[in-house]
């Protein structure tokens, strides 16, 4: 992909409008392209400070009448006109259908503009955005595990010296979702861990960081992007789950991980 194309797909990207093979593909290149990385930090902070700091304002009822009487004149002059003009080029328009037209192209592009920009994504929206792009990037070849290994007594001292927490680390093999590996990936401005865990053809990704607020969330689900997206808290840590598996499978291994670790937490 070029930086032309790039940018011309950050917006989509920022709205989650792109579909998976474009998601993809930008994803590949916002990687490898500082520059464009960039202009994706920059964008998500735009819409987030434009979303924190703009005042909505309604218009007045006295303008509102305004322009619907002048709409329905307007829309009386032209039939009238079509009438009288059929078949002949129009002539000079009037100075009020010139001031109202302008007036009206630029209240409308003034609205196109404001709605572009307030609709700016969520905390949670943008997390998952981020959650998308990392397990598309982790799907391309030589990504899914810097440690490939389905031990986790491997792979659990592979993290350590490498980020300031200790990532609960399980094997769900007997359940039916064997450990591929971890790697280090980098969400919401900072390094987490990533464990890929499979099921069938199916790869799930797992997330893992501590948890800013310290308190137990229950699982919360959303779909973004043909994926199902499970995100909850325990125990002071913070996990975000992604895989195009189906719901209660997805359930099923959020659970059998719960019980896994809170079972080799006992002392």
């Amino acid at each position: 992909m070029e930086c032309t194309e790039s940018h011309s797909k950050l917006s989509a990207y920022a709205d989650g409008e792109l579909d998976a093979p474009a998601m993809a593909q930008l994803a590949q290149h916002l990687a490898l392209c500082p520059e464009c990385a960039r202009a994706s930090e920059q964008l998500f902070a735009l819409r987030a400070a434009v979303k924190q700091h703009a005042v909505g304002q309604a218009a007045p009822a006295f303008l509102l009448q305004r322009l619907r009487q002048a709409l329905q004149d307007e829309m009386k002059e032209t039939k009238q006109a079509k009438k009288t003009a059929r078949g002949r080029k129009w002539g000079k328009l009037p100075w009020a259908w010139i001031n109202f037209g302008v007036a009206s192209a630029s209240t409308a592009a003034l609205a196109v503009t404001l709605a572009l920009y307030l609709s700016v994504p969520s905390d949670a929206e943008r997390l998952d955005q981020e959650i998308v792009a990392s397990h598309f990037r982790s799907l391309m070849p030589n990504h899914l595990a810097d440690v490939a290994s389905s031990d986790q007594h491997t792979v659990k001292p592979w993290f350590s010296g490498k980020l300031d927490f200790s990532p609960p680390v399980v094997d769900l093999a007997q359940e039916g979702f064997p450990l591929i590996g971890g790697r280090l990936d980098y969400i919401k401005q900072r390094p987490v861990a990533a464990l890929a865990y499979r099921r069938h053809q199916h790869v799930l990704n797992l997330y893992v960081w501590p948890d800013g607020a310290q308190r137990d969330a229950a699982p919360r689900l959303t779909v973004r992007q043909g994926y199902h997206l499970l995100r909850w808290s325990r125990s002071g840590m913070h996990y975000q789950l992604i895989s195009d598996l189906n719901v209660a499978e997805l359930m099923d291994f959020q659970r059998q991980l719960t019980v896994q670790i809170d079972k080799e937490s006992l002392p």
